[in-house]
């Protein structure tokens, strides 16, 4: 099995205050923009747009299935928005999406990417397999969906959030999804 290598840099403004962590993006045939949570038919966007701006579809391009990416990058940068994801090397075990069928191969260097966002005092898993990366990296308990927990990393006090998966197979209402999510904000 072939070992796939993150095709995204880090996105890590000078200003962000949380970072995000999913697991790994989905192949490229998935996407509809070369970003986090790319996938048409992923509700991150969507949970973002109706959180800060009451609209499911802000982030959303009129009559094409693809997020806008510029629009994406600027208010992430401007509300202090970093991402990246628990793994930068994976294996999938089958030919799709689901984490279930992801082997991490090469977690993420986390204390690195925190060293280059001074002020982030958040961190946010978007899944169960990030969430057990982190809880298994660190050494720490695995918060309830929606709920967190206090970490240390290389010193520094950090609030570690589980939250609901942003894929539509996670059972649970996009409003209720967003009703978790804002709590961070």
């Amino acid at each position: 099995m072939n070992i796939e290598h993150h095709p995204f840099e880090p996105f890590l403004p000078p200003s962000a205050r949380i970072l995000f962590l999913g697991s790994f993006p989905p192949q490229p045939h998935r996407w509809s923009m070369p970003f986090y949570y790319p996938n048409w038919i992923n509700d991150f966007w969507r949970i973002m747009g109706l959180i800060h701006f009451g609209d499911k579809d802000h982030f959303c391009i009129v009559g094409e299935k693809r997020f806008d990416e510029a629009a994406i990058r600027q208010f992430c940068t401007e509300a202090g928005l970093a991402f990246y994801d628990t793994a930068c090397e994976v294996r999938r075990l089958k030919d799709n999406a689901s984490d279930a069928f992801l082997e991490v191969v090469t977690p993420t260097d986390i204390p690195a990417l925190l060293q280059k966002i001074p002020l982030c005092t958040t961190l946010v898993t978007t899944g169960q397999k990030a969430t057990e990366v982190i809880a298994s990296t660190f050494n720490c308990q695995k918060p309830s969906v929606g709920g967190s927990t206090q970490i240390t990393i290389d010193g520094r006090p950090i609030t570690f959030y589980r939250m609901p998966s942003t894929s539509r197979a996670y059972p649970l209402p996009l409003n209720k999804k967003a009703a978790a999510y804002q709590q961070l904000f």
